[in-house]
């Protein structure tokens, strides 16, 4: 990983080391105020993480000791987990957003790779892809995860005072039901986690148990950041810079053409989530469904799901369920 990255004179950057395909590190935020520094997102909780997070605060005169406490996005391992690993090493308290309570007690109590998701696919259409992903394996670098609740809740609207420095926790419920903003007051500052990134539109509901109405709640929260004073963007993954709003405004857009997509293939007679997901292409590269590996295919076709359960509270389709399966008209 690379030397941290100086966002003002009190916001740093470090890059962080993912075990992910195509995902191959996430920002973690340094905020140095006269009373305290906090972390925002230090990461995946592994060797390689400790290192790399070791090295950025030397690097920046710091070390764990002089660490308050660690502010978390959400819940998700590559943003969550090594804050408990220090939470229990050297007794920095973790604060996650009180709606991810739901999703940890999901790890808890389901067993499977995505337990819920499954029967989502049989009602989308998908029978085929739910027997594939019932069979999928917890990933090997997810198993034994040390996972476990936060020492504090966040609520919306909470402010924690570094000194000179103000940090404030916006709910932005959406990727995650508990997931979290952080406004850095004084810096115009927003630190987006997974909610706002630069080049790719997030997954909605990337849950153990999602949420039943995701997408509303998504395009609620990008209306809340759109509507924010212009702060510059500080993201969980990608590059910083560029303007939070603007980027929110472009994904609300986003959105509104997939909901005109969306409705426009069921018109034409795809008439499940599963049928019009393969109507579709994905990605930047515009691949086809079948041709994208399994759990993108999963996410795929629940994203059109959303979007049919968001056309359907507009009244702008009908839904009738036949053997199990959600079948939309226009």
């Amino acid at each position: 990983m690379s030397e941290p990255t100086r966002v003002t004179d009190r916001v740093a950057a470090i890059a962080l080391p993912l075990p992910l395909e195509g995902l191959t590190s996430v920002n973690c935020y340094v905020l140095r105020g006269d009373r305290e520094t906090v972390l925002v997102d230090p990461g995946w909780s592994s060797p390689e993480t400790e290192r790399a997070l070791l090295d950025g605060l030397d690097a920046l005169g710091l070390a764990p000791g002089d660490i308050s406490r660690t502010l978390t996005t959400h819940h998700h391992w590559d943003h969550y987990t090594q804050g408990l690993t220090w939470q229990r090493k050297h007794d920095i308290a973790v604060h996650l957003g009180r709606g991810d309570d739901h999703s940890i007690h999901a790890w808890r109590d389901l067993e499977g790779a995505f337990p819920r998701q499954v029967g989502l696919l049989q009602a989308a259409g998908a029978r085929e892809l739910a027997a594939e992903v019932a069979a999928l394996p917890v990933e090997i670098h997810e198993q034994g995860m040390d996972f476990d609740l936060p020492a504090a809740w966040l609520d919306d609207g909470d402010q924690i005072d570094l000194g000179n420095l103000t940090v404030r926790a916006l709910a932005t419920p959406g990727h995650t039901r508990g997931h979290v903003c952080f406004e850095v007051v004084e810096e115009h500052l927003l630190l987006t986690g997974d909610h706002v990134l630069p080049r790719i539109t997030p997954s909605i509901a990337y849950e153990r148990e999602p949420s039943p109405d995701s997408l509303t709640s998504y395009l609620g929260s990008l209306g809340l950041v759109a509507a924010l004073p212009d702060h510059r963007m500080l993201p969980a993954h990608g590059a910083i810079g560029g303007r939070a709003a603007q980027r929110a405004s472009e994904l609300i857009a986003h959105h509104e053409e997939r909901l005109a997509v969306v409705r426009g293939l069921v018109e034409q007679g795809h008439a499940t989530s599963f049928e019009v997901a393969r109507a579709m292409t994905w990605t930047r590269h515009e691949r086809r469904l079948e041709d994208l590996e399994i759990t993108h295919r999963m996410t795929a076709v629940l994203e059109v799901a959303a979007h049919l359960v968001v056309l359907e509270k507009a009244a702008r389709l009908t839904r009738a369920t036949t053997n199990g399966t959600d079948v939309f008209a226009v």
